[in-house]
């Protein structure tokens, strides 16, 4: 799905962007883009990458636009294509022995996610990059390198258009082996600046979670803890628990006035219906040994 928006960056990641690593990657970063290079950021799911992204997109002033990448993503999808055609018809009957009948049919052109993008200069954020399929990704190389959007099998007269000096681009990925990922080419990872971005302290991931639900600092800062010591049961990072744990589980607590504690059942069962599952994707423990150390981690809160 494709957006154009004009204020991205929700409010509640304001004070987390303050923190002095943000601050230097968010610098780094613009510099990068306003040089003419792309950045990638890459990391876990579910640590805000595209939100950052986005963030430093706006405050390129330019229009921004997002794509999220799947396999099923095409050339025509970001380029274009003819989707159909117009008919004219002219009926002259102006002598009225005389009848002329003028038909015209042409095809319809339009423009694909990336086409005015690059013709205007916006700045894109290319989230998760690496689920598209590699054959579909290679067209950017040619708007990294050559600086010019290729129009393979449009029918145009053009063959290419060429890349607008204010555009730039952002790229996020998840790791490898993630599910539904594909290898990135090696061609395309040479031409960005690969960022690797962490997973946020507690006290920056507290400071989301009670913006983003109302919670209280206190039971914020509770979840998250609790989420934080759990996450270590995880064998990889892989499919392990993010921030979006942490909020999904504050705003059903804060919703149905459940107490933040650990001996309350409730609570419990709140942890262990949002925590259980994803740990189990990346822990050999069996499913009751699993679960009793979520228990126990639970009971501390």
């Amino acid at each position: 799905m494709t957006s154009l928006t004009g204020s991205i960056k929700p409010q509640s990641q304001q004070d987390v962007y303050n923190d002095p690593y943000f601050k230097s990657l968010i610098k780094r970063s613009l510099r990068y883009l306003s040089t003419g290079y792309p950045v990638h950021f890459t990391g876990p799911s579910g640590i805000g990458k595209t939100t950052l992204a986005l963030h430093i997109a706006k405050q390129r002033k330019r229009p921004v636009l997002l794509i999220n990448g799947n396999k099923d993503l095409s050339n025509e999808d970001l380029i274009g294509a003819y989707t159909g055609y117009r008919r004219k018809k002219l009926n002259d009957n102006f002598v009225r022995t005389v009848h002329k009948i003028e038909e015209n049919i042409s095809e319809e052109w339009v423009n694909g996610r990336l086409y005015e993008a690059v013709k205007e200069g916006y700045t894109v954020v290319y989230d998760e990059f690496t689920r598209s399929q590699p054959e579909t990704n290679n067209l950017f190389l040619s708007i990294l390198e050559e600086k010019i959007l290729p129009l393979y099998g449009t029918k145009r007269t053009e063959s290419f258009i060429d890349v607008h000096p204010d555009f730039s681009i952002i790229f996020t990925s998840n790791p490898a082996e993630y599910a539904g990922v594909y290898q990135s080419q090696d061609a395309l990872l040479d031409r960005m600046v690969t960022l690797p971005v962490e997973y946020m302290d507690e006290e920056a991931e507290t400071a989301i979670v009670t913006k983003k639900t109302k919670i209280s600092e206190k039971k914020a800062s509770a979840i998250v803890g609790f989420v934080n010591r759990v996450r270590g049961l995880c064998e990889n990072d892989v499919a392990s628990l993010s921030l979006r744990s942490s909020i999904m589980i504050a705003q059903v607590v804060e919703r149905y006035n459940i107490k933040v504690k650990g001996d309350n059942p409730e609570f419990q069962d709140v942890c262990l219906d949002i925590t259980l599952f994803p740990l189990r994707a990346c822990s050999d423990e069996s499913f009751e040994e699993l679960k009793e150390k979520i228990l126990e981690e639970c009971k501390e809160v």
